[in-house]
């Protein structure tokens, strides 16, 4: 079984920074693409950051410039670095690999952080 967990997520201030974290364990051969979404009340799931496993990387357009997606292959992790964070962004991040179980991929997700951004 796969578990991919996040943590890191807060209530912060608008111009603040947090960083995002997800590890992924259980039993699997290999991680794909590792990806960060959210979800604000009232709106659709949002896709936020992807990375491959050899480091290309995209991001939303709403986030370019603020947030910086990255990956440790060794330790299963990807990380999500929020700068200059605005009330916009608040929601609930949600890590997503796609894993390699028993030579098949397959999508597996967090259970989702908070992110609140207000005064």
């Amino acid at each position: 079984q796969v578990q991919l967990v996040e943590s890191g997520g807060d209530l912060v201030q608008p111009g603040g920074s947090l960083r995002l974290s997800c590890a992924a364990s259980g039993s699997f051969s290999g991680i794909s693409i590792m990806r960060w979404y959210r979800q604000a009340p009232g709106k659709e799931r949002q896709l936020v950051a992807t990375i491959s496993r050899n480091m290309i990387i995209t991001y939303a357009d709403s986030v370019k410039g603020r947030f910086t997606i990255s990956r440790n292959n060794t330790k299963n992790t990807v990380s999500l670095q929020m700068n200059s964070l605005k009330p916009e962004d608040t929601a609930v991040y949600y890590c997503a690999a796609d894993v390699l179980v028993s030579g098949r991929l397959a999508e597996y997700w967090g259970q989702g952080t908070q992110v609140t951004v207000s005064s």
